[in-house]
This record gives structure tokens, sequence and C-alpha cells, in this order.
């Protein structure tokens, strides 16, 4: 195991300095603490406002919708008067019991694992931050890198009742539509883009206390 001592290093905040979050181009705000690119015109700030606590309110929303999300049908089918109701995991279960273990994975993965996952990285990156912690912030940023870009593939399920629902809709033989599970999920899935994109990973490198990272 090796030990490196983190070493205080001048930070872009203390001289007023920060980049574009649409162009990138390095920016010194001064006054307000708000201005706006020169470049693409685009607001800048020294940090998001209420970041943590906007942050927070999201991923409250998105964990209460997380419960109905798993335990409505997220689909009503109706095949020669037959009316079933399918959740997510009676769709992993159906799909095992047929041996198409690779589908039920990806349905397992990107439907349940994936926003559950985004949830606790998000609540683990919020309490490092309010805690005030310089440890592992170099992880913690790339957890956070991680976060916001495999969130949105979170949407495999309203994708595939979205076109079914379009696709099958044979009069009195056979009908498809969502339901309020499909409804919940999207919900969660949207929450927590929002969460990710409310959060300023700028935060976790804001405090300079002596520190060692252990790798």
């Amino acid at each position: 195991m090796r030990i490196y001592a983190e070493m205080a290093m001048p930070r872009g905040i203390d001289a007023g300095l920060t980049p574009c979050g649409t162009c990138g181009l390095t920016v010194r705000v001064t006054g307000s603490g708000r201005q706006y690119c020169p470049r693409c015109g685009s607001l800048i700030r020294l940090r998001k406002p209420d970041s943590i606590a906007r942050t927070w309110a999201l991923l409250i929303a998105a964990a209460l919708m997380y419960i109905p999300a798993n335990a409505l049908p997220v689909m009503r089918s109706s095949l020669l008067g037959s009316e079933s109701a399918d959740t997510i995991m009676s769709g992993v279960v159906y799909f095992m019991h047929h041996g198409e273990w690779p589908l039920a994975a990806v349905i397992f993965i990107a439907s349940v694992l994936v926003p559950l996952l985004k949830l606790l990285a998000l609540i683990y990156l919020l309490l490092s931050v309010q805690r005030r912690s310089t440890i592992r912030r170099r992880e913690r940023t790339r957890l956070y890198r991680i976060t916001e870009l495999v969130g949105r593939w979170s949407m495999v399920d309203v994708f595939v009742v979205a076109l079914l629902a379009a696709l099958v809709q044979l009069g009195n033989l056979a009908h498809i539509e969502p339901g309020l599970g499909a409804t919940a999920f999207a919900s969660v899935v949207v929450l927590t883009m929002f969460a990710a994109l409310s959060f300023d990973p700028r935060l976790i490198w804001d405090h300079q206390e002596p520190s060692t990272d252990e790798r």
C-alpha cells in the first residue's frame, strides 16, 4: 500500500478563476461571483448556487419514486381478451425462466441496479462534501463523472414499453399500454439526471486540510 501526502495547492476559486461549463474557457469571475463567458455567452459562476440543497431535494424525490417504479406494473398487455400486468422484476424473472439470461441481466442492471447505485453514489458524494472530507478526492471526482455518464442509459425499459405500445395495437386482439410503474421509473431516471447536474463536483476540492490518500 502506497501513501501519498497531499500537498496544499493553489485553487482557481482563490484567484477567481473558473472554466466555462459550455466551451471550457477559463474566465476570471469578479464582483458578484457571476458573469458571462466572453467566448460563448454562457452564464459562469464560481460555484453552482444551492448545489447541495437542490441535489438533496432531487435525490429524496427520486428515492421516493424508486419504490413504485419497481412495485407497480410498467406494462399492461391484453392478448385475445387475456390481460396481464408486468413489473420490472417480473420481466427479469420471465426471461430467466425462459433461458434468456443475457437479456434478463441487461434489464436488471439497467433498470434496477444502475438507478440504485446512482442514488447511493450521489448520497455518498453529498455526505463527503458536507463532512468536508479531503480523502480520495480524485476517486470521488471520477465517481461523479461515471455517475453522470451512465445514468441516462437507465431508460431502456421506458423505451421498450413505448416502442411496444406504439407497434402492438391490434384492436381487440392485442393491446399494450404503459403502466404507472413506467411513469415512476422515468421520473427516477430524470430526477437522478437532474440531481447529478445540480451537484457541483468542484465542492469536492474546496477544502485544503492536510490529509493523506491511500491507494
